[in-house]
């Protein structure tokens, strides 16, 4: 029988790339609540029509990317692929579009069936905050300040590059359509097919396109700045003069789209060259027409998501495991003792566990293989004492304690606690 192995695109997270992962979530988790983001969790499938409807038919993400089946039932179910939808359905069908703002925080799996790259899986993890109710550009700005307040806190904030831009309005962008149109038209034939396909359904979506074909008409493309109306060209300016109060350093960079069909207005991604072509740790954008996808009213919103993967890649190290304690009883007639003693200081927050086989040699050896920085010894003649010898790993030396002070002598020895 063949070895059984994950499936592709997917991987475990065990030891440092769980550390990393876990400290990637904790940090973003602590700095969104300071911004008074609360975290919602939402189904890791749902029905198709949430994506489907929200995300655009001409995405790569709904026509090439999904992981959409026909459930016991006959409904059509999609594995997530992204987390705003979610949110947004979220919102609607619990009630809470007479609520706003919303302030929301999610960590978790998403699914899509691409190839397998640095930094990208078929299942992925991201990170994701969404505002959810105010329509003012300074809403966007604070959004913004608070992806680099994570990625600060995450000590990679000097590895990134804040590139910006507009898509500005409904208005705006209609006027830009028929202006790329016109412009890609005359190029049909040098087209790939994916943009032939896109040039009447959305040509926006050209603009993504990675086709080396695509890529050099793209460079000539008309600019939505050509095209702006008075309201989008006031948000814009809004917007930068916003993220200059923040304290927020970014670069315009004019051919950022997003892949999704919701964005208006703003749209931003932090990149890094420290990865290769997998570039953007975080992005994101304003998406005004969401919400009323999913059945609610209009209701204006900014958001971004992080690839867990991809930032947890950038951290200069893992978070270190918390040394423990490694408790040993002597005799049969410790084992009482030393189990209280494993409870004492579980309870005063150090890490603690003990070996339950094995000489007194054989659980020193175990001890030391797994770095734990003291051992408790705890022999029957300590036990009818109500005593405790403690050793320090680092330093060789054992002294006596009272079974009562065993948590104050480990702390003052070494700070071991979580």
């Amino acid at each position: 029988m063949s070895a059984i192995r994950p499936v592709r695109g997917t991987h475990d997270l065990i030891g440092e790339d769980q550390r990393r992962h876990a400290h990637v979530v904790e940090t973003a988790r602590r700095v969104t609540a300071l911004y008074g983001f609360e975290e919602w969790a939402t189904p890791v499938f749902e029905e198709t029509g949430v994506f489907s409807r929200s995300l655009g038919d001409t995405s790569d993400v709904v026509s090439k990317e999904m992981y959409t089946f026909e459930d016991r039932g006959g409904d059509s179910l999609t594995l997530r692929p992204e987390g705003t939808a979610a949110i947004c359905r979220a919102l609607v069908t619990n009630g809470l579009t007479q609520s706003l703002p919303q302030k929301v925080f999610y960590a978790g799996p998403m699914f899509r069936y691409e190839r397998p790259q640095k930094g990208r899986y078929r299942q992925f993890h991201q990170i994701g905050a969404e505002l959810i109710g105010p329509g003012e550009p300074m809403a966007d700005a604070e959004a913004i300040a608070m992806g680099r307040d994570v990625l600060a806190a995450l000590g990679i904030v000097d590895d990134v590059v804040l590139e910006l831009n507009t898509l500005g309005d409904a208005e705006s962008r209609a006027a830009w359509r028929d202006g790329l149109v016109a412009y890609f038209s005359d190029f049909r034939d040098r087209l790939s097919e994916d943009s032939r396909n896109r040039l009447e359904r959305n040509p926006l979506r050209i603009l993504d396109s990675k086709a080396p074909e695509d890529r050099e008409l793209v460079t000539e493309a008309p600019m939505l700045a050509s095209f702006l109306n008075d309201a989008s060209r006031r948000f814009w300016d809004d917007l930068r003069e916003g993220l200059q109060m923040f304290g927020v350093a970014y670069t315009e960079n004019p051919r950022i789209v997003r892949g999704l069909d919701y964005y208006s207005h703003t749209a931003f991604e932090f990149v890094t060259t420290n990865l290769g072509s997998q570039g953007t740790v975080l992005a994101g954008g304003r998406y005004d027409g969401l919400v009323s996808e999913m059945g609610g009213p209009q209701t204006p919103a900014i958001g971004w998501a992080g690839g867990i993967e991809r930032l947890a890649m950038l951290l200069d190290a893992a978070p270190a495991v918390q040394q423990l304690v490694a408790v040993i009883p002597v005799g049969d007639g410790a084992q009482e003792a030393a189990i209280r003693a494993l409870a004492a200081l579980r309870a005063g927050g150090v890490r603690a566990e003990m070996a339950y086989r094995g000489n007194l040699k054989k659980r020193m050896e175990r001890a030391n293989k797994t770095n734990a920085s003291h051992v408790v010894i705890i022999g029957e003649t300590e036990a009818a004492a109500g005593t405790v010898q403690v050793r320090d790993l680092a330093t060789g030396l054992q002294n006596e304690v009272a079974a009562s002070a065993l948590v104050q002598a480990i702390r003052q020895s070494g700070d071991v606690r979580a």
